[in-house]
């Protein structure tokens, strides 16, 4: 038997008739550069947007810190997972180092400073809950990210580079 007759053989859902008149499956979000841009995040960074969770104030993102990079220091008000897909990144008030497929994740009220030495800096699969407040070098509260932040950020410059919106990113 295939996978599709296996599928619709499956027993029906018991709202299946309002999943599939008002319900989303899912979609897919392209990797690429053109349709997906890297968006500037300070002088040494980018955010690839792949997805904004309004109901849950979650996004998911790759981030990109270039060789000698940081991120400046920032406290979680909710649950971090990253998966280091490139390079290397630790933060500094750790003793790791997280390189390609190691799994990190970070719980709420926790607070660090992300950087990247190694020369072809790093890049790394976010799913972030909550929001995140950032300090400037004397602690002293910058901005808070949030979901809503995030997809100002995207919007924003899509619009100003007459880029197309996804709106599949949108949960």
């Amino acid at each position: 038997m295939s996978k599709q007759e296996l599928i619709t053989k499956l027993p029906p859902e018991p709202h299946e008739a309002m999943i599939n008149r008002f319900g989303k499956e899912g979609a897919f979000i392209p990797g690429n550069d053109k349709n997906n841009p890297w968006v500037p995040f300070g002088d040494m960074a980018a955010i690839k947007h792949l997805a904004f969770d309004v109901r849950n104030n979650s996004a998911a993102n790759i981030l990109w810190v270039k060789g000698g990079g940081m991120i400046g220091t920032h406290k979680h008000r909710g649950v971090v997972s990253a998966v280091t897909l490139e390079g290397s990144w630790g933060y500094h008030e750790y003793d790791w180092v997280a390189r390609p497929g190691d799994f990190v994740y970070e719980l709420p009220g926790t607070a660090h400073t992300l950087y990247s030495d190694d020369p072809n800096g790093m890049k790394a699969l976010f799913w972030l809950n909550g929001a995140i407040e950032f300090y400037d070098e004397n602690a002293n509260f910058d901005f808070t990210a949030d979901v809503f932040w995030f997809i100002d950020h995207y919007v924003s410059y899509c619009e100003a580079n007459d880029i197309e919106i996804n709106k599949d990113m949108f949960i």
